[in-house]
């Protein structure tokens, strides 16, 4: 199997605690997974897009969904997404990966290739634009090469790095180099991921008043919505940011 240049591997799951079976939800007349999916298809740089799901018999629904968008997919772990993530990266030879999670439906395909030209245009082990943060939360994008994914599985031992994939990275500038990209104005606090029932409901109104104008819009149209509506931020911004993350560091503490 040929080595492929550019891997895109959305972790995508059923099982979501505070709101089950998200990834699936309706919008506009499309499964969520779908919109993500046909939103990174407009990046430029033609990544190769595989599903990485679960074992779990109610992620044959996500397996179902990627095959019928002529997609790879693999099922792994339940609980281990790094074992997850790196066997999907294993199975498909994949030399260049970009870390998607499924929550993030309003992905910008423009902020996706820029992040992913700054790892491939310079040196580093990992590039993300998340630490710091400086784009709204949902516009996550995460790039680094194999051999950091596999030198991670072998050595992340924390609930907190298997569960959440890339901690064990990000926390190790002694090991790897790291890169951040930053946006031109810090829109960190914005809330575009969906987590909650009120996240849903945030992204369906985005959807549903910029969508029919314009299919792949991005992040500058919805800060141009947010403008013009500002009563939509108030949807979900009460919601307390990386909830799931800072949970998983709880586990950590209480193992020790």
């Amino acid at each position: 199997m040929n080595k492929l240049i550019l891997a895109v591997i959305i972790q995508a799951r059923m099982g979501s605690t505070r709101l089950p079976n998200k990834v699936l939800s309706d919008i506009i007349g499309k499964p969520m997974l779908w919109h993500l999916v046909n939103r990174l298809q407009y990046s430029k740089l033609n990544p190769e897009i595989i599903i990485a799901t679960t074992i779990s018999e109610r992620d044959r629904k996500i397996i179902a969904l990627a095959d019928k968008l002529n997609l790879k997919s693999y099922a792994g772990s339940i609980e281990d997404v790094l074992d997850r993530y790196y066997q999907t990266a294993l199975k498909f030879n994949a030399e260049i990966i970009v870390r998607i999670t499924a929550d993030c439906p309003l992905m910008d395909p423009e902020v996706f290739d820029k992040v992913v030209k700054s790892f491939l245009e310079g040196d580093s082990n990992y590039t993300s634009n998340t630490h710091p943060p400086t784009f709204p939360d949902g516009l996550d994008v995460e790039v680094f090469s194999f051999k950091t994914l596999m030198k991670t599985w072998k050595e992340a031992q924390l609930s907190s790095e298997r569960e959440h994939v890339t901690p064990y990275m990000w926390n190790h500038p002694d090991i790897f180099k790291l890169d951040n990209v930053y946006n031109n104005e810090d829109l960190h606090e914005l809330r575009w991921t969906v987590d909650e029932e009120k996240d849903l409901v945030f992204v369906k109104e985005i959807f549903k008043n910029l969508y029919p104008k314009k299919k792949i819009f991005l992040m500058n149209d919805i800060i141009e919505l947010l403008r013009e509506k500002p009563e939509l931020i108030e949807i979900n911004n009460k919601i307390p940011m990386n909830e799931g993350y800072l949970k998983s560091l709880q586990k950590d503490k209480m193992k020790n």
